[in-house]
């Protein structure tokens, strides 16, 4: 794997470990950082396979987008977790601000899927779980 995504993995190990913590917590849980930290623990996952490959990426945060500039070999394995990449795409901002804020169903439902789509992207860059 190359140098630089290695970096992302690195990264977005970092916003796995947050967002994991954070859905643990009894105690004034806040719902919003699981899922904005899933969603970024997939868009730098994507982001390290598209280093990985070469392949030159605008700065966004739109994961359908992302997924779309990945090569064909990828993008075919990145169907199974179509639906999760889609649904994590929506946590990008939509409780960063005022007016949305997520309960406890929206983090379940990030972490089940930014854990389905870690385990393909690991898989693709060759790490083990």
């Amino acid at each position: 794997m190359k140098p630089a995504a290695r970096e992302w993995v690195q990264k977005a190990e970092g916003d796995f470990r947050t967002a994991h913590r954070e859905s643990r917590v009894r105690s004034a849980p806040n719902h919003d950082a699981v899922c904005f930290h899933a969603q970024q623990c997939a868009e730098k996952y994507l982001k390290a396979l598209l280093t990985d490959a070469g392949t030159v990426f605008p700065r966004i945060h739109d994961l359908v987008k992302l997924a779309d500039l990945c090569p064909s070999r990828v993008a075919r394995i990145m169907e199974g977790i179509r639906d999760d990449i889609d649904l994590l795409s929506r946590f990008s901002v939509a409780y960063r601000y005022p007016g949305e804020t997520a309960g406890r169903r929206e983090a379940s439902e990030a972490m089940a899927a930014v854990g389905r789509a870690r385990k393909t992207m690991r898989a693709l860059l060759g790490l083990r779980r």
